[in-house]
């Protein structure tokens, strides 16, 4: 057996995505990249490990075998390039992070110079829907979570990083009359909504009620992403967190629909289980960031303030 530790790294994703394909996608190669590495790997087995039958991949029982076989080698090797960080006296380890699709726009900028100045550190970030972040913190699958509404079942400790303001917004160029009271201005609106569960959508469902307001529900859709195009296309109107809207706001794509009431200003907070034992990791990211979010907000997110 002549097997490479990179070769178990494609077994080992393919098993995982099912998929030759979405396997090429995660590891950043080319396809046939990936489909060169599993024939290499293959090859060094009698017993097959994938079956092909029309477009799709199948794993085999041997298959699924190796892979789990492959994942704890694999572990083992990155336990030992911790251990030797560690006596070289750097921070070592793995961040677990998840978080909500729209956090996106802010969790990259929290994490950048920390990664930077700790390369021995490896992050492992999961962009998800608020249910699935939630299920990872209840699961002590992460270290941390960032949300923009506490979980109402998880007792949690939390630390806030950034104001989280939600604007009406439509498509720049439609000329709204003025002076219109809020209960007019909704009941000729035709609505976005985001797909329940959102936290987005929790916000704006709360802002309706609060102010008893008759709505347009146009559609549902799943993603922020998917709420812009459609805004932009001229399809409805949404109530959107600003944090995203950077670009197309920039480009007079988008605009900010002046209502009372608005904007909705919620917090995004990094979270994690009450009581939780932070890994020396973990507890290096929470002291940077107590030490430098100020600046971090002032640098990347001032444009919100000014907007």
């Amino acid at each position: 057996m002549n097997y490479t530790l990179n070769q178990l790294r494609v077994f080992l994703k393919i098993v995982q995505t099912e998929s030759v394909t979405k396997a090429s996608e995660e590891l950043f190669l080319s396809q046939p990249a990936v489909s060169i590495q599993l024939k290499n790997f293959q090859d060094q087995f009698p017993i097959p490990l994938t079956e092909v039958m029309g477009r799709r991949i199948y794993i085999t029982d041997f298959g699924r075998e190796i892979a789990a076989a492959a994942e704890q080698i694999l572990q083992q090797v990155q336990a030992i390039d911790f251990k030797t960080a560690s006596y070289k006296g750097l921070l070592t380890g793995r961040l677990r992070i998840s978080i909500v699709s729209t956090a996106k726009y802010v969790m990259p900028y929290f994490l950048t110079d920390f990664m930077q100045n700790h390369p021995e550190v490896q992050l492992q970030m999961d962009v998800t829907n608020k249910q699935k972040v939630i299920e990872s913190l209840e699961n002590n699958e992460v270290d941390f979570a960032l949300v923009s509404l506490l979980p109402s079942k998880l007792n949690v400790d939390k630390l806030d990083l950034l104001d989280n303001q939600l604007y009406l917004v439509g498509k720049a160029g439609i000329d709204l009359k003025k002076n219109q009271n809020i209960k007019n201005i909704f009941e000729n609106l035709p609505l976005i909504f985001r797909e329940k569960g959102s936290g987005t959508r929790q916000t704006m469902e709360q802002f309706i009620e609060d102010k008893n307001l008759t709505v347009l529900k146009r559609m549902e859709l799943a993603t922020n992403e998917a709420v812009k195009q459609a805004i932009i296309a001229g399809l409805g109107f949404s109530i959107m967190p600003i944090i995203g809207l950077r670009n197309e706001l920039e480009t007079e794509k988008i605009q900010i629909i002046s209502c009372a009431g608005l904007p909705i200003t919620t917090k995004w907070q990094l979270i994690w289980r009450e009581g939780k034992k932070h890994s020396p990791v973990a507890e290096a990211f929470l002291d940077y960031l107590e030490m430098h979010k100020e600046a971090i907000i002032a640098e990347k997110f001032g444009w919100c303030a000014a907007t």
